[in-house]
């Protein structure tokens, strides 16, 4: 049992104050009764709210698939730049939402934007080794030496060494590799590439752990997991 206005609030980009405005204004019904009373306690899975006429489909954590565009930023806020937060459809908006790990500003693809900290946690963590592949189209040939430098585990110039990775090439295209790391270092396959003097032309991630990118998802859209898909990022996973 929680408060309406918490309930409200929480499934919405509603503050609690303005979710307290949209109670008492009779906007709100539970069991076909309306309520003004902000502090009433509500049971989601037995009491059936309504705001404006609309069900509210109460979860507590949301968990989004979205294939990023590029030119966007992972970040919930940013001052210059568009954000992943910013192009989601409205009725997916909701307080405390933040993107499961990161993309750069133009890496397009998979990404997860969820409220559940625990979840992402799990999911990102090198110490849980959830694979994550990506498509990265080069301005030079993949050769036999790169592919076991990514094996070795690459190391940037700074010393930091990367955990090894697997490197294969895209439709048989010396040019265009699958990558697939475990880590998720700032910039990693740009700066894998770089190490072995490839600059990376365009990259796009296309799965985590055995969750794929929806191919029918177009680029910007987004669609809400299944439990079945968030089982998918795990599915091989033994850590």
């Amino acid at each position: 049992m929680d408060r309406i206005d918490k309930i409200i609030a929480s499934q919405s980009t509603n503050s609690r104050k303005e979710a307290q405005r949209l109670i008492k204004s009779g906007a709100v019904f539970i069991n076909g009764e309306v309520c003004k009373k902000t502090d009433h306690k509500v049971d989601t899975e037995k009491d059936v709210i309504k705001v404006n006429g609309q069900v509210l489909n109460y979860s507590k954590h949301i968990y989004i698939m979205m294939n990023k565009p590029g030119g966007v930023v992972s970040a919930t806020e940013d001052k210059l730049d568009k954000t992943v937060l910013d192009i989601l459809p409205d009725n997916m908006k909701r307080n405390g939402l933040f993107p499961a790990g990161r993309l750069d500003k133009d890496t397009e693809g998979l990404l997860i934007i969820t409220n559940d900290g625990e979840f992402a946690h799990r999911m990102l963590s090198p110490k849980k080794h959830v694979e994550k592949k990506y498509i990265a189209e080069l301005d030079d040939e993949i050769t036999e030496s790169v592919i076991g430098k990514f094996e070795e585990g690459v190391v940037f110039s700074d010393g930091t060494k990367c955990m090894p990775a697997k490197l294969e090439l895209y439709k048989n295209s010396k040019k265009t590799g699958l990558v697939t790391i475990c880590e998720g270092k700032f910039h990693q396959v740009k700066k894998m590439f770089a190490v072995c003097g490839i600059n990376v032309v365009h990259l796009k991630r296309i799965s985590i752990g055995n969750l794929y990118l929806d191919s029918k998802l177009p680029i910007g859209c987004c669609k809400l997991l299944t439990n079945l898909d968030k089982e998918l990022i795990f599915i091989g996973n033994i850590h």
